[in-house]
Parts: C-alpha cells; structure tokens; sequence
C-alpha cells in the first residue's frame, strides 16, 4: 500500500511517500518532502501553489490513500483560519484524484509511532528515522511529520482500529 501522509500548513506543508508491504510488514520510503509558499503571497496565491504541487505529487507517486493530520487550534486564530484552508485544498486535491483521505490528530500519531500520546517532537523524529531506516533525520519538522502520519496509518489502517477512528 501506497501511503501519502501530510502535515498541513499554509508556509510549510509537509509531505512524505511510504509503501507499506502488509505481507513482509516492512516500510520502504519513497520520497519525502515540503510544499513552501512565501509569507508575503496573497493566501489565494500560496492554496493554489498548494493545490497544484500535491497534485504534481499525486500524480508521480499514485497513493493508495492520503493520511493527513487534523488540526490543532493554537491560541493564534489567523494562523489556524490560513491552515484551515490549505487543509480544505489538500483534502479537496486528494478527493479529486480520488484518493481514499484518512484523518488522524497528532496524540494519536504519537501513541502509534512512539507508543506515548504525549511525545516530544525529538522522539518522533528519531523514532521516524528508526522506522523507515532513514541515514539521516528529515531535515524540516514538518516532512517528519508527515512521515509520522503515514506510518500511522500503515499501523492503525490495516487493523479495525482505522474504523474507530474515522467514524
């Protein structure tokens, strides 16, 4: 299985493509990266760049599914209102690919690759690069992230836990 995960954002979104064999239960990563928009683009501008540069990704690497973080609204509403949409973008890209979307929220990300819901961000990375045999950890948070969120979907997506979690 093909898995896409993203970390959305509106500068950063981060992006990582894994293949998860269900028989051998092994990881191979196949790409991993960073959508970036600078800060002074019109919002309409930076989803649209968004939107055409996950395309381009969908269409080289053919997920089977899309796994991508739900948000978490910090203290800063103009910020989380801007995420808000590139999220609705991502999703609506994915749809129209007809990508199968899976929505996980970051505890649970942690619990599945850290076995800790309460995970720092270095524990993540270093668990991520364990995981997938990376040599070196991705150099943006935000690509580890997205990494993160795919392996939690290999992990929980091939279980009933999957269903719990999308209801």
């Amino acid at each position: 299985m093909v898995i896409l995960g993203i970390d959305p954002g509106i500068a950063i979104v981060g992006w990582g493509v894994i293949d998860y064999g269900e028989r051998t239960r092994g990881f191979t990563t196949l790409d991993y990266g960073a959508i970036t928009t600078p800060a002074n683009t019109p919002v309409c501008d930076r989803l649209e760049a968004i939107y055409k540069e996950l395309d381009e990704l969908i269409a080289m690497y053919h997920p089977d599914v899309m796994a991508i973080e739900e948000l978490f609204f910090n203290t800063n509403q103009k910020t989380a209102i801007a995420v808000a949409e590139a999220r609705g973008v991502l999703l609506l890209c994915a749809r129209h690919r007809r990508v199968e979307i899976f929505e996980y929220t970051p505890l649970q990300v942690k619990q599945s690759v850290v076995g800790y819901g309460r995970a720092e961000k270095s524990q993540v990375i270093m668990m991520v690069r364990t995981i997938l045999r990376l040599n070196t950890a991705p150099k943006l948070d935000d690509t580890a992230d997205a990494l993160a969120i795919a392996i939690c979907h290999a992990h929980t997506g091939a279980s009933r836990l999957r269903d719990f979690y999308n209801k």
